[in-house]
């Protein structure tokens, strides 16, 4: 499709004096896995609620494809949905849960629907009044991964599974992004979001602080060096993107370098360094640089 998986002009969404969409401008491409950051109150489930036409915006637009969102019918043929909290008919079985699902919407595949059924580790002969929270997360999870829909909308998909179904979730979205299907993933959890998707937007207080690719967004911030070495330390302090120097040892120092590391690499080949170590800012950090120390 030509248009875009998403999109958001001014979007805005007012409960009372609350402000919890404040004027998103978001495009999320066809085939891409987006990330969609923020703790708990920042907007991201009122988002989803006026992407999935199930709240009306105060003001601005959101469409799947082109369609608009209120256009409730048509969008839904578009999108499949993992909601945060998965609800089930209590007296159906899996099976006849899955089966429900693939006859709406946009249908399913029903060999990969089968063969994620035995990834997920989901029993569907059992009535879904029996399943676990995990367990309900997989029903929804395996419906929407075999959907033919090319949009997959998911919020807080994982919050139920263990370490081994992470996986299994993980390896699901990079198989839809090879089948050309978009990713619109909202989640607190930035290590599952640095590991399956292209960019990622930060949500604070209902405004969009940030939109890029994640290794981008990683450059923006500084990478911590720390070397040592068999001899005095050198002054770093006057080096181009050095800061935040702190001898750590009588042979090592650590540093923050932001920046090309050509200045700084030759001032430690210049002064014989021993052992050179970086490391990259996760992606946690990035986000609590957004949102600052707790309190603040």
């Amino acid at each position: 499709m030509s248009a875009p998986a998403i999109r958001t002009t001014a979007l805005t969404k007012r409960y009372g004096r609350l402000l919890a969409v404040d004027r998103l401008d978001l495009s999320v491409a066809a085939g891409e896995a987006f990330g969609f950051l923020g703790p708990n109150g920042a907007g991201k489930s009122t988002t989803i609620r006026l992407l999935l036409g199930l709240a009306r915006p105060s003001a601005g637009r959101a469409r799947v494809f082109g369609v608009d969102a209120l256009d409730v019918a048509a969008a839904h043929r578009l999108l499949a949905h993992v909601p945060a909290d998965v609800v089930l008919w209590p007296r159906l079985t899996g099976a006849e849960i899955l089966d429900l699902l693939g006859a709406i919407g946009a249908g399913a595949d029903h060999r990969y629907r089968d063969e994620l059924v035995e990834r997920f580790e989901l029993d569907p002969s059992r009535p879904a009044r029996t399943y676990s929270t995990g367990n309900r997360q997989k029903v929804a999870l395996v419906a929407a991964f075999a959907s033919r829909a090319p949009l997959l909308v998911l919020d807080e998909p994982t919050s139920g599974l263990d370490p081994l179904m992470e996986r299994q979730f993980r390896l699901a979205v990079t198989e839809a992004r090879e089948r050309g299907q978009a990713v619109f993933l909202s989640s607190h959890r930035l290590g599952e979001v640095e590991a399956v998707c292209d960019r990622v937007g930060i949500l604070r207080a209902g405004r969009l602080v940030e939109v890029a690719e994640i290794a981008r967004l990683r450059r923006l911030h500084r990478t911590e060096i720390e070397a040592t070495f068999t001899g005095a330390v050198p002054d770093l302090a006057g080096v181009a993107g050095v800061a935040a120097v702190e001898r750590v040892g009588p042979h090592r120092v650590r540093c923050a370098l932001s920046g090309p590391p050509g200045p700084l690499l030759r001032a430690l080949g210049a002064a014989d360094a021993a052992t050179v170590g970086v490391r990259e800012p996760s992606l946690e950090e990035i986000f609590l640089a957004y949102y600052g120390k707790p309190g603040q």
